[in-house]
């Protein structure tokens, strides 16, 4: 079901890709010869509860900020569109218990995360403990970035990144730490 809350409060929206890298070097290497902007390396723990439809996880970038992100985006390889919010937490540590205790834990997962800006995308490389180096597009839509030539940016940079068919994840990374399998090997 893809109906607004009731507040009439509509979801951000972005187009996303995700693969497995075989080269993190190789992957910095195009990614440094693409970019705009250059964001600061985070160190970032992801801790996804049970929900009714969608996905939830609370993420706390260690050092700055703590921020819950819930969002809906369908398990299928290539790109695909996501819908989300991200709301500020203050207190991280009671919001997570307090959401443990009502909705249960289903993985954490932690990762260094390096943040590349190119044009709307935010290309993501990142080194995920227990899953391996992994790239993610982001490209957020806007007024002034449509669905339209958003995806065909992605394509693109998919095809600078040299990014396969077989390389294509359908899975976040909470689901592939709770379900090692869904990181089919190639």
């Amino acid at each position: 079901m893809n109906t607004l809350p009731e507040n009439n409060v509509a979801p951000s929206c972005n187009i996303e890709l995700k693969a497995r890298l075989s080269s993190l070097d190789a992957a910095r290497q195009v990614a440094n010869s693409l970019v705009d902007t250059r964001l600061p390396d985070q160190h970032q723990i992801d801790t996804y509860f049970h929900c009714q439809e969608g996905r939830l996880k609370l993420r706390e970038i260690v050092g700055e900020r703590a921020e819950l992100i819930a969002y809906r985006r369908p398990n299928e390889s290539g790109p695909k569109a996501s819908n989300y919010f991200v709301l500020p937490v203050e207190q991280p540590e009671r919001f997570k218990e307090a959401l443990a205790t009502t909705l249960g834990i289903r993985s954490r997962v932690e990762k260094t995360r390096e943040i590349y800006l190119h044009q709307n995308v935010r290309i993501h490389l990142d080194r995920v403990v227990e899953l391996g180096d992994f790239l993610e597009f982001e490209a957020v839509l806007s007024d002034q970035h449509a669905a339209t030539e958003s995806q065909q940016l992605v394509d693109r940079l998919r095809q600078r990144f040299s990014i396969t068919d077989n390389d294509l994840l359908e899975a976040s990374y909470g689901e592939m730490i709770e379900s090692p399998e869904r990181l089919a090997s190639r």
